[in-house]
Parts: C-alpha cells; sequence; structure tokens
C-alpha cells in the first residue's frame, strides 16, 4: 500500500505540516543555490573580462563588492543546507568551485556603504 505524504501511521495530525516544512526547506534550498551560482557567474564573467594585471581601481572596488556578494549567497546557502541537515560544507566548495576569496568572506558582514552625499 502506497502512503499519502499527508498520512502518517501513528495518525498525530504532525504529518501535513512535517511534509509542508520539508517542502519549502527544499524549496529555499534550491532557490540559494540558485542565487550562489548566479553571484559566482558574475565573479567569473567579471574575472573573464577583466585581467587582473590591467585592472583599474574602480574594477578592484567592483570585483570585491562581487566577491562579497558571492560570500554573502554562500553564507545563506550553507546555512540553509545545515537546517536541511546537510553539514558537508566542504562539498559545496568543491562542488560549486568556491573560490577561496568567496569563502574567506562567508558569513562576514557586508560593508556599509555610505548613504550621505
Amino acid at each position: 500500500m502506497i502512503q499519502s505524504p499527508y498520512r502518517r501511521p501513528d495518525r498525530s495530525g504532525a504529518g501535513p505540516l512535517d511534509y509542508e516544512i520539508a517542502q519549502e526547506k527544499a524549496a529555499a534550498l534550491g532557490r540559494l543555490g540558485r542565487g550562489l551560482e548566479r553571484a559566482l557567474a558574475a565573479l567569473a564573467s567579471f574575472d573573464a573580462g577583466h585581467p587582473e594585471e590591467r585592472r583599474t581601481e574602480e574594477q578592484r572596488a567592483a570585483r570585491a563588492a562581487l566577491v562579497e556578494q558571492a560570500g554573502h549567497a554562500l553564507w545563506l546557502f550553507l546555512v540553509q543546507r545545515d537546517a536541511c541537515g546537510l553539514r558537508d560544507a566542504k562539498a559545496v566548495m568543491r562542488d560549486y568551485r568556491v573560490p577561496p576569496q568567496v569563502q574567506a568572506c562567508a558569513g562576514a558582514f557586508p560593508t556599509r556603504r555610505s548613504t550621505r552625499g
């Protein structure tokens, strides 16, 4: 007999809620993973178009911002993975090819930029 995800043998009533929570955790993990992929792709694209030895000060600042964004995306993804019970961060670094600079700033507070002129 095939069991519906909405029914549990113990009939405690927690089944539907547990199922919904698991679905949301998985969906959030997917969204954050795609966000990390986008951030890493933006950084790789920038690096491909701006050779390090020829970068201007403005380009170095732009790259630093991309590294910071990717680090934040990495942090969010790692936290959600942990919430899902997936705790092997080394696998993420390897599978997503996360550069060391991005790894180093994961979890760091983003730089505050002044809004005053």
